[in-house]
């Protein structure tokens, strides 16, 4: 396993199809009318193929032993007329089916998108990103193999096969039974290789979804992987994943090759029923000629669906095991703590001890209540952390790595709910807050900034049309504009995958005028002059005084040098708060804060 089997994807239990269809079924009902088209084409395609046996039988009985040319040509262009009958409602009715196919899809990805957009962190935490793309791409795709394949041919098949069986009942009973002798074992085949390649085809959308999580970490990490020579064993796991993704298909591939070999042998088996036993009737005169020739063509119609059952198989087995996939990801009910319009249900919700705010100040603008929280179990990274923060006012978190800074600020945006406390903002719960208020109101601007494809100006605004109006503007705020004006196209400068065409100090400032073009109330800075050089971030700070002014700004630090000028630091140890006061008073204190100055400026 890789790294402790994160790639290790779940391989669920019992597979219900109809559960599984009963489910798909409302994403169809948009385009019931085209899919009624399908179906109403259905009875016409399923004629064309009963009636051409038919009218060889004519021509033979009627014309050819008889030597009647009379009315043959005639009975020929009509055998021409019905082929490209068939030709042009097969065209229609794939058309009709592939399209529905498509739109389907379309939908399902829009909503599964949709879906992941709302999970929580603690969803993204322990699910690797190459498994949900899978989801998305490869198991959604299956679906449309489906319309094409499966779902709705599968009834002209049952057309085809009742009318082959009608008809054929119709012109020699005896000659029928003897023909359908076969297909006790063919049902049997049937339903014992649908048992069987259930199991496969979800071994094989599972092995898939591991390797697709695989290469998007590994593709992803190269820089790391080859600065570190990690070359070899990141091959050896993609061998091994690569090597379950192989033996996965192989069963299916057997089951596949194996039903078709049977149905065929069945076929031929059938045919060779008919000219032994047709052949006697012939012989003794209670069958034509022609009609012994209906028979043959007639039980290749018959053995012909089943013998593409196969391939049926393979498409509906894969297409259930993604539906399986998709609706297990759909039923995941980690989702954001409260939805985008609206707070969470509160049902067992600690308020926490309010702030106390003094009369003459208009609210405390953040209060952190006797906050406890655990990403897993009871490993709690905050212990009854309080803090009170005053409107306008920059606080800065400072403590050893791990001891929950970046928790604090998690919590604030809602990434994690609380476990027990609250957090209020201007008085109200942030759990009784829509996200999309909350979030709209805070701006962050992390340690490691995420750049989009795209161009500078895109990446500052992310596409929102108030944010679009002061682009520039930010940019010149946190001087980002003095190397984007350099670039050849300026704000309009592509923007390549994570923007690596940009230094670690350049996408920061990137970042920077993104969290001033939302012109947020509170501003959230974790770490984030760590990858600027000096003279930028002398520069950012001179410009990030004019956009602090009247905003409440939280800080996350381990450069103690950039905090100095906080209206308050508070140092965490453990999860607690241990120290809390201005530079002067907690070096004064000669306390945890001061040790930590002194280990950093010491010679």
């Amino acid at each position: 396993m890789h790294f402790g089997g994160i790639y290790e994807d779940e391989i669920v239990g019992k597979m219900y199809d109809r559960r599984l269809m009963g489910r798909f079924f409302p994403y169809l009902l948009p385009y019931r009318r085209l899919i009624t088209a399908a179906l109403v084409l259905l009875p016409f395609v399923a004629a064309a193929k009963l009636v051409q046996p038919w009218i060889l039988k004519l021509a033979i009985d009627d014309h050819i032993t008889k030597g009647v040319m009379a009315g043959l040509p005639s009975l020929a262009a009509l055998f021409l007329g019905v082929i490209l009958a068939e030709s042009l409602l097969m065209f229609a009715q794939v058309y009709l089916l592939q399209y529905v196919g498509q739109k389907v899809m379309y939908d399902i990805r829009v909503q599964l998108f949709s879906h992941i957009q709302r999970l929580s962190a603690r969803f993204f935490d322990r699910t690797p990103v190459g498994s949900l793309v899978s989801r998305l791409t490869s198991d959604i795709e299956v679906l449309g193999e489906m319309f094409a394949a499966g779902i709705v041919t599968v009834v002209g098949d049952v057309l085809v096969l009742a009318g082959i069986v009608g008809i054929m009942l119709f012109m020699n009973v005896k000659l029928s039974l003897v023909t359908f002798s076969v297909l006790p074992f063919l049902i049997w085949t049937a339903f014992a290789f649908r048992r069987w390649m259930r199991a496969a085809f979800r071994q094989v959308r599972a092995r898939q979804s591991n390797l697709s999580a695989f290469l998007t970490e590994s593709i992803g990490g190269m820089a790391v992987v080859q600065l570190f020579n990690r070359e070899r064993d990141e091959a050896r796991e993609f061998r091994r994943l690569n090597t379950a993704y192989m033996e996965s298909n192989l069963p299916v591939i057997t089951w596949d090759a194996a039903l078709y070999a049977v149905v065929e042998t069945l076929s031929s088996v059938a045919v060779a029923l008919i000219i032994w036993y047709g052949g006697g009737e012939i012989v003794r005169g209670t069958l034509s000629f022609g009609a012994l020739v209906a028979f043959i063509q007639y039980i290749e119609r018959f053995f012909s669906p089943i013998r593409d059952l196969s391939a049926k198989y393979s498409v509906m087995q894969g297409a259930m095991a993604s539906l399986e996939r998709i609706f297990t990801l759909l039923d995941n009910q980690a989702l954001e703590p409260a939805l985008l319009n609206g707070g969470s249900a509160g049902a067992g919700k600690e308020k926490g001890t309010p702030c106390q705010t003094a009369p003459d100040e208009a609210g405390s603008s953040i209060c952190f209540n006797d906050i406890w929280f655990a990403y897993s179990d009871d490993a709690y990274v905050l212990k009854g952390f309080s803090l009170q923060m005053r409107r306008g006012e920059k606080v800065a978190l400072v403590g050893e790595t791990g001891g929950g800074k970046t928790t604090v600020t998690r919590l604030l945006s809602r990434l994690y709910d609380v476990n027990r406390g609250s957090i209020t903002v201007d008085g109200a719960d942030i759990r009784d807050i829509p996200l999309k208020t909350l979030r709209k109101r805070i701006g962050v601007v992390l340690q490691d900034p995420y750049l989009f494809s795209g161009t500078i100006a895109y990446n500052i605004s992310l596409g929102d049309p108030e944010a679009q109006k002061r682009v520039e503007k930010a940019a010149a705020v946190v001087g980002a504009d003095r190397f984007i004006r350099e670039l050849p196209k300026g704000f309009e400068e592509e923007v390549r995958e994570r923007g690596v065409n940009f230094s670690a100090g350049e996408r920061q400032l990137i970042s920077f005028a993104r969290a001033v073009a939302f012109d947020p109330d509170i501003l959230v800075l974790d770490e984030a002059t760590a990858s600027v050089d000096t003279a930028s971030e002398r520069l950012i700070q001179r410009g990030l005084e004019g956009l602090m002014h009247g905003r409440t700004t939280l800080v996350v630090a381990h450069r103690l040098s950039t905090i100095r000028d906080a209206d308050r630091i508070v140092v965490i140890h453990h999860g607690e708060k241990m120290e809390e006061g201005t530079h002067a008073e907690l070096m004064d204190a000669k306390g945890v804060y001061y040790r930590l100055y002194q280990l950093q400026f010491k010679d």
